[in-house]
């Protein structure tokens, strides 16, 4: 990362790209800037198979979110499926908005969450939380650091309520699944930080608590963000992204393949299998056009 938060291209890590298929005689290069927000994974693999099947060499790089902005503003980056507006990613787009384009919004119902198994049936809202630390370890078990859900639990949702006997743990969104996973299977108390749209609520009866204080916000909307000028340089694919719509259902089956059945490295796998239900693929062709 260049001290001005630009990505420079001949110091990425092998890891964070993934480089695939020729480019054709029709198609270019696309740099999908990245995540690791599970809605943001499964999007953004589901993109890169959609372009290449139309003729386009695909980079994707993992990056923090305040890296991808960055990236997008500087024209190192050519979009982002994960821009959680007005309120999750307010500091990034804020300070970026004049170099970046908003090609629409794809989801309409993003929250951001502490969440509880529903087992727990005595804890229903955020101020239950308060003199209950010994219960939960003195833990919220957390995600990566730089996400916008940990600043604003660590700035607002926990000062607001009182819950400075307790640590955020700082760490991964699939260790935070992990855990979650465990305490589940033994019954234990546990709350971590999460959000909708998320798949694992398809997979565990999980229970979102109460903000009577508001201070995760009213919700957010997920949006395609680009960089400057990349409409005018790709007209196809941003009148391809504009159109680009999932409801729960068809989402919650995409983030499911491709993080929980198939997992990390088979992600080309999940996308197909996804797309040879035919109501997926219709979705897909609807998006193109067709």
């Amino acid at each position: 990362m260049g001290d001005d938060g630009s990505v420079p291209e001949t110091t990425l890590p092998a890891s964070e790209a993934e480089t695939t298929s020729p480019e054709s005689e029709d198609g270019g290069t696309i740099t999908i800037g990245w995540i690791a927000w599970d809605e943001c994974i499964a999007t953004s693999h589901l993109w890169k198979h959609i372009l290449e099947e139309e003729g386009y060499r695909v980079e994707m790089i993992q990056l923090d979110a305040a890296p991808v902005y960055a990236g997008l503003a500087a024209g190192d980056l050519d979009f982002f499926t994960d821009g959680w507006l007005p309120t999750t990613h307010e500091d990034y787009w804020d300070k970026h908005s004049d170099s970046l384009e908003d090609l629409g919004t794809w989801y309409d119902k993003g929250t951001l969450e502490l969440t509880v198994p529903s087992y727990m049936t005595d804890i229903n809202s955020i101020a239950d939380l308060e003199g209950k630390a010994d219960l939960f370890d003195g833990r919220i078990v957390g995600i990566e650091p730089g996400a916008g859900l940990t600043r604003l639990t660590l700035e607002a949702v926990m000062p607001g309520y009182g819950l400075d006997d307790y640590e955020l743990l700082e760490g991964s969104t699939p260790a935070m699944l992990a855990e979650l996973k465990r305490a589940i299977e033994r019954e234990q108390p546990i709350v971590v930080t999460l959000w909708r749209p998320h798949w694992v609520y398809a997979a565990h009866d999980l229970k979102d608590l109460d903000d009577p204080e508001g201070l995760f916000g009213e919700g957010d909307k997920i949006h395609i963000i680009a960089r400057q000028g990349f409409s005018d340089d790709n007209p196809a694919v941003a009148g391809w992204l504009s159109n680009f719509k999932m409801d729960d259902d068809s989402l919650a089956t995409l983030s499911r393949a491709v993080i929980d059945e198939f997992g990390e490295g088979r992600e080309t796998e999940a996308i197909e299998a996804w797309l040879a239900e035919p109501d997926n693929q219709a979705l897909v062709d609807g998006w193109l056009g067709r």
